[in-house]
């Protein structure tokens, strides 16, 4: 039995990747500053445009939306991902990349079961416990301004 624990052990040390910390932060922190200053370059634009800060902001997460979507689809998007991490993961691009990336790995299984049973299946759980606790975070809101606290 002690072996086989440290034949395992030795398989697990060889096929565990190796993180090094420091340049994976740099690596996020410089994909995601990319990312976010597009999002900031788009909204300026509009707002050129004479769109209003507030539409202006919509209109650039959908066009940050958008190109994730494309990219993912161009399997282009998943590499921006291996090299920089949470920083291409974390903001809304990510979450589109979670979306569209099971529907794009699935399609071929049909659109039912494919792409329709497939495509929320990362997202999904982020969607679910975003919903359900602004629901319990709007209850507690309402009980709390119904006894006058907030």
């Amino acid at each position: 039995m002690e072996i086989n624990k440290k034949a395992y052990e030795a398989y697990v040390k060889e096929v565990t990747p190796v993180n090094k910390k420091i340049p994976g932060l740099i690596k996020a922190f410089f994909v995601g500053g990319i990312i976010c200053t597009l999002g900031q370059l788009c909204t300026n634009y509009f707002m050129n445009l004479g769109i209003e800060k507030e539409s202006a902001a919509s209109w650039t997460l959908l066009v940050l939306i958008a190109a994730s979507v494309i990219l993912t689809g161009l399997n282009i998007y998943p590499k921006i991902v291996k090299f920089g991490g949470a920083g291409a993961l974390v903001p809304i691009t990510g979450f589109a990349n979670s979306v569209v990336a099971p529907a794009v790995e699935f399609k071929a299984e049909g659109q039912v079961f494919g792409i329709g049973c497939k495509i929320f299946t990362i997202a999904g759980p982020v969607i679910l416990y975003g919903i359900l606790s602004s629901w319990i975070l709007g209850v507690i809101a309402y009980v709390l301004m119904a006894f006058g606290i907030l």
